[in-house]
């Protein structure tokens, strides 16, 4: 019998078989802290009794949420990580160079195959090249930090294939918005998705990346890519004899199989105030709206710039519409400015942020009031995520925010 990618990887690390509902103990490979959970990692790592980090080469802390500073806690987060850090001696440390997820991966951390536990929900993102990655709360990630070993449960897996060429003004947003919509926000709880199809595989990692982030906007344990060529490039890596086989077998037992022809995809939204109440960008036309958002760790990546860009070249934001660009790290940042992106960008009138989480968390500028709209690239429109509980939020891809802010509406990408 066939095995899933999943499965695949969790036999690898475990070196026994398994199979789906499985509880099996993992070596971990890496793991990852950010700034607003690191003083509750610390605690609880102590109050365990610890006094070493099984291998601190495989720690991670990254401060993306909170800096710049917003409140005057934010700095309490931050001198407990400086401490931490200073007694564990800790190395990978990251004081604002970008998201985490951007961080993770861009920076090498994370390669096909591994295992690996982040405290942030979005941890899935680095299925995208093949990894097992997944959050957790503070008192498993304090365990992990002791012991470098976590229990899971081998997930089920959905078998998604898309197949086709996706049409022009439609990204790989619109594609995870619309499985989203169709699986439901707790349809895929605890399951595995896993990716097929030469839609996806021609697709590039930054758009494999924002599928990923998003697919635990469904419940989803995880989200894997087979890791291909385009990965081992963007790894900087030769793929291994274990990585060049980390794909689902034909004869794979899968919980529930979704076809898709890319050629039915259009241009969605997601409505306010939850992920997966998705409409077609043309059923939402002209309603108004006051800011766009542009970012994250879903749509912060350079295609993403680059998308925005390429609707904005030559155009201005719409009068009283606040832009606002927020580039997932400072390499994004610096290729941005190195191509000329940024320049389109400023000059079409946005608010250019330093790279981080931002408005995302609801941090560091852009926050909204009562009976405000937004129009937002990131992966959750929740209540009181962006600022006061009757803000709206609509999440849309980078090409559609873009357009939306020059015309000071909700808009359909013709161009």
């Amino acid at each position: 019998m066939g095995k899933t990618m999943i499965e695949k990887i969790i036999e690898y690390n475990t070196k026994i078989p398994v199979k789906a509902d499985d509880i099996v103990t993992v070596q971990v490979d890496r793991v990852m802290i950010h700034d607003i959970f690191i003083p509750f990692v610390a605690e609880k790592f102590e109050e365990m009794g610890f006094t070493n980090i099984w291998d601190t080469n495989k720690v991670v802390l990254i401060y993306d949420h909170l800096v710049p500073a917003s409140v005057t806690d934010d700095i309490r987060h931050l001198k407990i990580g400086d401490a931490f850090a200073t007694k564990y001696d800790l190395t990978n440390v990251h004081r604002s160079d970008g998201i985490c997820h951007q961080l993770m991966t861009e920076a090498g951390y994370v390669k096909p195959g591994h295992v690996v536990f982040g405290t942030d929900s979005h941890t899935t993102t680095y299925g995208s090249i093949g990894a097992f990655s997944s959050g957790i709360g503070y008192t498993e990630m304090a365990s992990i930090l002791g012991t470098g070993t976590m229990w899971m449960k081998v997930p089920k897996t959905i078998k998604i294939t898309i197949n086709g060429t996706l049409p022009k003004n439609v990204s790989s947003k619109d594609v995870i918005l619309r499985i989203i919509g169709d699986l439901g926000a707790d349809g895929a709880t605890y399951q595995a998705l896993e990716f097929h199809g030469d839609t996806i595989t021609n697709m590039s990692i930054a758009s494999r990346m924002t599928i990923a982030n998003m697919a635990v906007e469904a419940g989803a344990k995880c989200a894997l890519f087979a890791p291909d060529e385009k990965t081992a490039t963007y790894c900087n890596i030769v793929l291994n004899e274990q990585q060049k086989n980390l794909f689902g077998d034909e004869d794979a037992i899968y919980c529930k199989e979704m076809i898709y022809n890319a050629e039915s995809f259009v241009p969605v939204m997601a409505c306010p105030s939850q992920v997966d109440q998705i409409k077609p960008v043309k059923e939402l036309i002209d309603i108004p709206i006051d800011q766009v958002f542009i970012g994250s760790c879903t749509n912060g990546r350079l295609e993403d710039l680059e998308a925005a860009a390429t609707v904005l070249k030559d155009k201005t934001v719409s009068p009283y519409i606040k832009l606002i660009i927020t580039p997932a790290s400072r390499k994004v940042y610096e290729d941005a400015v190195k191509n000329g992106t940024m320049e389109i960008l400023a000059k079409a009138g946005a608010i250019i942020t330093h790279p981080g989480c931002g408005l995302c968390c609801g941090r560091t500028g852009g926050i909204l009031s009562d009976g405000e709209r937004v129009v937002a690239t990131n992966n959750r429109n929740f209540l009181g995520r962006m600022g006061t509980s009757k803000v709206e939020i609509y999440l849309a891809s980078p090409t559609v925010a873009a357009t939306c802010a020059i015309t000071g509406k909700i808009t359909f990408p013709e161009s």
